[in-house]
């Protein structure tokens, strides 16, 4: 009888948690996982669960009966004191990672029955199943905001670590186990198909059909071999050092330039968005500005900076900066009003709305400005460098324009290319790193 009497509770206790918020999302399987922590005690009317100061350790939920459940003053919370039914939960405390302690005193009302889980063995479990517990950790950071307002406690909430199974990855870092997906799926043979049919084009354009607007261009074969010649007839491929010489200068101005771009008009855009009056003084004259084309700056530039490397950062660096504090500024912008007058609600100061909502509102918007301004970081090198540069990819491409050198032009531009699609990738994947929350809020539906 023994165990069939603990399916039965089992059961009860699985029932019991679908019912609660957090637990929702969570397959059956993974549901009699935790139902299995569970552990129903009973309490008198008037019983103390839990005082403001005692070790947070486990996580409750109310079978039957009421819990009066009060925050302490420095909680800030709108209702400070709540009556709790059953299907509720309280005790989150014990999911925060800098306070192991009870913010709050909870006080039977009645004859109640409650279910306590511990929260180490819980998240133990939940991290046998990352997506699922980010959504369960998800689900109680929103009920935290919602009914008790602790905007800095928020951040606190324990992060579920991800284990790499023997079953799932067979031991291979994240890296190699989304590259393999990657390859499982046809992304990477559509994008070869692509490249075939273009340098197919080409080759056919050129060297076959010998159309009237291609004649007079390097063909494939040409470019191919100059480039892997250990002897170019033109001086530069993959075996000459000059090669290597251009790409890191012009790498190097694009980073210093992106750099200076990134920490100028990322501010600039927050605050932009942010603030009315600074947009009515400031954003009139950025549009003046953001139109004028690079090429347009190069007197000025020559004028203002008498090194020729400083000249061509500060080229490199208008464009991006435009970029990049625009595409911020509207990031906020799209912020929902509601979401701002919510946080102020709950007790949330001004700064604490800037941090906690402007900015991971507005990243999805930052990082996308970032793509479009390491992109035109390089189409402005190139026009910087062609005008003032000594060395890098724009002045070989100029030079050898000059020099008659039209398979070196094509190098050239293959090489930017391949600079400008890598420094993008990085950007891109250095967003989806630090917006990992936005896979938690997706996961939610909305809820």
């Amino acid at each position: 009888m023994e165990p069939t009497e603990h399916r039965v509770l089992t059961e009860q206790m699985v029932a019991i948690l679908k019912q609660t918020m957090p637990f929702q999302v969570v397959g059956d399987g993974l549901l009699r996982r935790i139902a299995a922590l569970g552990r129903r005690v009973a309490y008198d009317q008037g019983a103390l669960i839990y005082d403001v100061g005692d070790t947070a350790d486990d996580i409750y939920i109310i079978i039957s009966g009421t819990v009066e459940h009060a925050l302490e003053p420095g909680a800030q919370a709108r209702r400070p004191v709540k009556i709790l039914g059953a299907g509720d939960v309280f005790g989150w405390a014990a999911l925060l990672e800098k306070y192991p302690h009870r913010l709050a005193k909870a006080v039977c009302q009645d004859a109640t029955e409650i279910i306590r889980i511990n929260a180490d063995e819980l998240l133990r479990i939940l991290e046998s199943d990352p997506d699922t517990g980010d959504v369960v950790m998800s689900r109680f950071a929103t009920m935290i905001t919602r009914d008790y307002t602790v905007p800095d406690l928020i951040a606190q909430l324990r992060q579920i670590h991800r284990r790499m199974h023997a079953g799932d990855i067979q031991g291979m870092n994240l890296t190699l186990y989304r590259f393999l997906q990657w390859i499982k799926s046809p992304r990477p043979y559509l994008m070869l198909i692509g490249f075939v049919l273009f340098l197919g084009f080409w080759y056919l354009a050129v060297e076959v059909w010998k159309l009237p607007r291609f004649r007079e261009m390097p063909g494939i074969t040409a470019v191919v071999k100059e480039w892997l010649s250990p002897n170019p007839s033109y001086g530069l491929s993959i075996y000459t050092e000059e090669y290597y010489t251009h790409i890191w200068v012009s790498i190097w101005r694009v980073a210093r330039a992106f750099f200076i771009a990134t920490v100028l008009g990322v501010p600039f855009g927050l605050f932009l968005g942010w603030s009315k009056k600074f947009k009515e003084y400031v954003f009139p004259v950025f549009e003046l500005l953001r139109p004028i084309p690079v090429l347009a700056w190069v007197p000025l530039a020559i004028v203002m900076f008498i090194a020729t490397e400083s000249a061509v950062i500060y080229l490199t660096f208008l464009a991006s900066f435009f970029a990049t504090a625009l595409n911020t500024m509207l990031g906020v912008e799209s912020i929902e009003e509601s979401y701002v007058r919510a946080a102020y609600c709950l007790g949330a100061k001004r700064s604490q709305v800037f941090r906690h909502v402007i900015i991971p509102g507005a990243l999805p918007f930052i990082f996308t400005g970032l793509q479009i301004s390491v992109g035109v970081s390089w189409f402005s090198l190139v026009a910087a460098e062609m005008v003032s540069g000594q060395y890098g990819l724009g002045y070989v491409i100029n030079t050898s324009y000059v020099m008659v050198r039209y398979p070196t032009i094509v190098i050239g531009m293959i090489t930017l290319g391949f600079a400008g699609y890598t420094t993008s990738a990085l950007v891109r994947m250095l967003g989806d790193h630090l917006m990992q929350w936005r896979t938690r809020e997706l996961a939610l539906g909305g809820q």
